[in-house]
């Protein structure tokens, strides 16, 4: 592991040096709470009501939490870069470096998270104060859970994404399939909090990613709970070993499928 450690760290410390050009993207991001901010405020016109169980302060909470980890954890090395590499066949010297390809984009993308969404969390805790006010007080172990289901959040999400750049092995180009992804987790899990949609159909989106990527550690954030967090810890502990098989399974036979076709 040693070697994934030094590959975190020098990522790291670059993007240390991109700091400021990282806080570039606050506009879209401030924009996009401002948007927000103000639909949900129109939603809740009568003082005291509840939409799906949630306050206002809440929903608005959470939506930031989601807006958040979505803006911190973008990265073109899930997204872009293995699926380039496939395509462009530089793939064929990278299997033969004394590391393996999947855990090297990984400890890349980790390394990019780790700087933008911490600066994102900040951002947020002085924009969500200023336009709505504190959440309410959470106990400092709360504030770990919540830390700890975001990490683990972000990090399915970038095994997910690495997942589905590796079908460039089997199809000419991944970017469609990354983009459905994308607006799954944008339109289901980050605008919107399950309750929102029919009691039926939450069961069902319990079993996909946004669960455990977005809503489970937001949902913390607005209403926490001992036994919601030992229920999304439990789910994202699943997702991310099932993640961890499915990505070692794509990468073995791709690799094959290259050797096989003289790659």
């Amino acid at each position: 592991m040693k070697k994934y450690a030094i590959i975190y760290k020098a990522v790291l410390m670059e993007n240390l040096q991109y700091a400021l050009q990282i806080t570039m993207g606050f506009c879209s991001y401030f924009i996009m709470i401002f948007v927000m901010v103000h639909l949900w405020r129109y939603m809740y016109q009568s003082p005291g009501s509840l939409i799906a169980g949630y306050t206002k302060e809440q929903m608005i909470w959470y939506v930031i939490a989601t807006e958040t980890i979505w803006f911190g954890a973008r990265s073109a090395t899930v997204s872009r870069q293995a699926a380039a590499d496939i395509r462009s066949g530089n793939i064929a010297y990278m299997v033969n470096k004394p590391y393996h390809y999947p855990l090297y984009i990984l400890a890349k993308y980790t390394g990019e998270w780790s700087i933008q969404l911490p600066l994102y969390v900040a951002f947020a805790a002085l924009v969500g104060t200023g336009m709505v006010g504190g959440l309410h007080r959470m106990h400092p172990v709360g504030l770990l859970a919540v830390a700890l289901a975001v990490m683990l959040g972000v990090t399915i999400n970038g095994v997910f994404k690495l997942c589905i750049s590796l079908l460039s092995f089997w199809v000419e180009d991944s970017v469609p399939f990354q983009w459905l992804y994308d607006k799954l987790i944008l339109v289901v899990g980050t605008i919107f909090p399950m309750e929102i949609f029919p009691a039926a159909l939450q069961p069902v989106l319990k079993l996909t990613p946004v669960y455990t990527v977005c809503y489970g550690p937001a949902k913390l954030l607005v209403d926490f709970g001992a036994d919601t967090f030992g229920e999304i810890l439990l789910a994202q502990s699943v997702y991310l070993a099932a993640g961890g098989v499915l990505l070692c399974f794509l990468y073995r036979k791709g690799v094959k499928k290259l050797y096989v076709n003289g790659g």
